[in-house]
């Protein structure tokens, strides 16, 4: 049976109106990033008057752009490929074997979800003054500090997701690698990793995200040399001047690599993330 006229025009409308809302942001940011610094500061134009790339190259000269980006880069991937490693070998033994603790562990794990990061920025700070007070080991204002940082919040999702994931493999596949001559990590790596790939993609992609566009602890843990992109953009900001044009080019040039993977990982995270939440 066909939809009524009036239900598809009625979608064809709220489609239309929900695409102009997400759209608009973007096209004021492409359009302010390609005017000359006068005509940003000066009444809003929908229909830019001149047209400029000039500050996608003054955005490098401005501020170390490219120092912040090679930090993002590193926290972010470190991060990334740390929590996705932990939180294999945790949601494996969660899923597949029973221990003493296990249920204490699972909820531990969730209810960490409930608290909001401001709660620990002060006592991840003394923590690692006091660390770096009595070892020498500097992780305040290093990138090693702000990777430990950002695994405090991405591997506990992390590991409650990829628990649901896990359980949704069939643990014939597991008795089949054992029958076959695998160990318990030959069955991991062979077996559950290959078919649980969307729910590690997804993790990936949110620790990654996590990592990449946090402000609070990266304004807070980090100094002048580790300094990452989210919190480096306030340096087009100064006493005397904002630098709105360039402030909104190098936003989109930040967004790039996270816009790019998402594209390119989007039919896995859709995947991983439906699995993980219906388990």
């Amino acid at each position: 049976m066909a939809a009524p006229q009036s239900f598809l025009w009625s979608r064809r409308i709220f489609l239309t109106l929900l695409a102009g809302f997400v759209l608009l942001p973007v096209y004021v940011m492409v359009s302010s990033s390609l005017k000359p610094l006068q005509d940003v500061s000066g009444k809003f134009q929908w229909i830019p008057s001149g047209l400029t790339v000039r500050p996608y190259f003054d955005i490098w000269e401005t501020v170390p752009l490219a120092d912040y980006f090679v930090n993002s880069l590193i926290v972010a991937g470190a991060a990334t490929v740390c929590s996705v490693t932990i939180a294999v070998f945790a949601a494996y033994a969660v899923s597949r074997y029973s221990f003493r603790g296990k249920r204490v562990f699972t909820v531990t794990v969730l209810s960490t979800q409930m608290f909001p990061g401001i709660l620990f920025l002060l006592p991840l700070f003394l923590i690692y003054v006091n660390i770096g007070n009595a070892t020498g080991i500097a992780l305040f204002g290093s990138r090693g500090g702000l990777i430990l940082t950002y695994l405090t919040f991405s591997l506990p999702f992390s590991i409650w997701m990829l628990i649901g994931y896990f359980d949704s493999v069939p643990r014939d596949l597991d008795e089949a690698a054992k029958v076959d001559g695998c160990g318990p990590l030959g069955a991991l790596f062979r077996v559950i990793v290959p078919a649980a790939i969307p729910g590690i993609v997804a993790v990936a992609v949110y620790a990654f995200m996590t990592a990449w566009g946090e402000v609070l602890f990266a304004s807070v843990m980090t100094n002048d040399t580790t300094r990452t992109l989210a919190v480096g953009l306030q340096g087009y900001s100064t006493q005397n001047d904002v630098y709105w044009n360039q402030i909104m080019a190098a936003s989109l040039v930040v967004s790039l690599p996270v816009v790019a993977g998402f594209l390119l990982l989007q039919r896995y995270l859709v995947t991983g993330l439906t699995a993980g939440a219906v388990k």
